[in-house]
């Protein structure tokens, strides 16, 4: 199991990739973040709620209501075209730390 400190900071880039192949809600979402991580990484509900709001707040997602479940209307997220951007930008600048956090840990020059 990944510790949430250790990838604390790809939350964000994580959400908004999984947002790359439609829009969802968070229960949805957090269930596609253990599937994709073979259930190595659980995001904790009250992370992912705080990512959604500060991604709508940057503008890298839309949300909506959506059908109601349980009697509460269920919310939505889209990523904008912003988001596509920024999401673009973090792939970039994760390859590059992973190179450089590889040559500590693995080694090489």
């Amino acid at each position: 199991m990944i510790s949430s400190d250790g990838i604390r900071g790809y939350n964000d880039t994580i959400l908004l990739s999984i947002l790359t192949e439609g829009d969802s809600y968070g229960y949805a979402i957090s269930k596609r973040i253990r599937e994709i991580s073979k259930e190595k990484y659980v995001i904790k509900e009250t992370t992912l709620y705080s990512a959604f709001t500060r991604l709508q707040k940057n503008g890298y997602i839309d949300s909506f209501p959506g059908e109601v479940t349980h009697g509460k209307k269920r919310t939505y997220y889209r990523i904008t075209d912003a988001g596509e951007e920024y999401l673009t930008e973090k792939k970039a600048e994760w390859l590059l730390t992973k190179d450089v956090v590889d040559r500590f840990i693995i080694g090489g020059e």
